[in-house]
């Protein structure tokens, strides 16, 4: 049996996981109940609302969808703990942060930006300078859509744009299509004034964000990134 080093802090059944996960050739008997166990050990194992495992450890991050079966059967499944089980010996330094993933929730009358990481999560709102006009240089302007818009920054895009600007990973819910969709315009607009951080949206999505509460809107916003986000 071959394994790295184990952490001095393992002893007994931990210990046991630890060395069937690195164990060659791979172990058959791997219960993914020994694994959480060994997992909420070394890190800190939290269920999401939609039923995934978000482990974290030295401010690694590793999500887990639900277990199908009782044992760890698949090989993919092993090597994504394996890799995590060996990055996260490592401190991430202080100044690096964990990934934080935004969503951001646009319309005419608001930006909403949510870190979805966060249960009950409370926005941060975003208005326009000029609430009874909302978007009406954009819409006015034919060239607007066309990535063609005047170059003075937009009064809503631009404080929306300031807000992401540290954060990892952006996800844009809204409504309608075309030049009806302020996210599509947003995206267009973030696409030539800010092309970094255009680069960080990892998709947008249609919602009837009327019908839907807060909580529901987080919930598809989680689903999104365990989704977009598996190894």
């Amino acid at each position: 049996m071959q394994t790295i080093n184990p952490p001095s802090s393992l002893n007994g059944s931990h210990l046991r996981t630890y060395e069937k996960i690195f164990q060659h050739p791979t172990s058959h008997n791997l219960a993914w109940r020994d694994v959480l166990s060994l997992l909420s050990h070394v890190g800190e194992v939290v269920e999401e609302p939609n039923g995934h495992l978000k482990v974290t450890r030295n401010q690694h991050l590793l999500i887990l969808p639900v277990p199908t079966t009782k044992e760890v059967a698949e090989v993919d499944e092993l090597a994504k703990l394996r890799r995590f089980l060996s990055e996260s010996e490592t401190v991430l330094p202080e100044s690096s942060q964990p990934l934080v993933h935004i969503l951001v929730v646009i319309d005419h009358h608001q930006a909403r930006l949510f870190r979805t990481e966060m249960n009950g999560a409370v926005p941060q709102l975003i208005q326009p300078h000029q609430p009874n006009e909302f978007f009406r240089q954009a819409h006015e302007d034919r060239n607007f859509f066309s990535g063609k818009e005047k170059s003075a920054p937009n009064g809503f895009f631009e404080p929306v744009a300031k807000a992401l600007k540290d954060v990892g990973q952006i996800l844009i819910f809204g409504t309608g299509t075309g030049t009806s969709s302020e996210m599509e315009q947003f995206t267009v607009w973030l696409k030539k004034h800010h092309a970094e951080l255009a680069r960080r949206v990892v998709g947008t999505v249609v919602v009837d964000e009327q019908h839907l509460t807060e909580p529901q809107l987080l919930e598809k916003a989680r689903a999104f990134y365990s989704t977009h986000n598996k190894t």
